[in-house]
C-alpha cells in the first residue's frame, strides 16, 4: 500500500466527520429507522471518524487506525444494507435499488483500503 494511503483516508474521515457535523439532517437520514437516537448516532460516528482519522495521520499508530477504519466502516455498511431493504419506497436516488448497490459497492471500496493499511 502506497505511504500516501494512510493520509489520504485520514483526510477522507475528517472531511466525513465534518459533513455530519454540517449536515447532521441528512446523516440522520441514514440511521435506519430500528435505532434509537439517530442524532447521538451521528454525532457519535462523526466523532468516532475523527479519533480514527487520528490513528491514520501519526505513523506508529497507523495499523491500529487502519484496523478501526475498517471496523468504522463495516459498522456503516449496517445503514446501507437496511437501505437494501426499503428500495421499493424509495424517494432519493441513492435509496433505489442502483443507488444502494452504488452505495454498498463503494463502501466495499473503502473496507479494502482500510484494510490494506491495517495489513500493511
Amino acid at each position: 500500500m502506497p505511504t500516501f494511503a494512510a493520509p489520504a483516508l485520514a483526510v477522507f474521515l475528517s472531511c466525513t466527520a465534518l459533513a455530519h457535523f454540517v449536515f447532521p439532517a441528512y446523516f440522520r437520514t441514514l440511521v435506519p429507522a430500528w435505532l434509537p437516537s439517530p442524532a447521538i448516532i451521528v454525532a457519535a460516528g462523526a466523532v468516532a471518524e475523527l479519533a480514527v482519522a487520528a490513528l491514520l495521520f501519526v505513523p506508529p499508530t497507523r495499523t491500529a487506525g487502519g484496523w478501526a477504519a475498517t471496523a468504522l466502516i463495516a459498522a456503516f455498511q449496517v445503514s446501507h444494507l437496511d437501505a437494501a431493504r426499503h428500495t421499493r419506497s424509495a424517494t432519493r436516488p441513492l435509496d433505489s435499488p442502483w443507488g444502494v448497490t452504488a452505495r454498498l459497492c463503494v463502501n466495499a471500496g473503502y473496507l479494502g483500503w482500510a484494510a490494506g493499511i491495517a495489513m500493511c
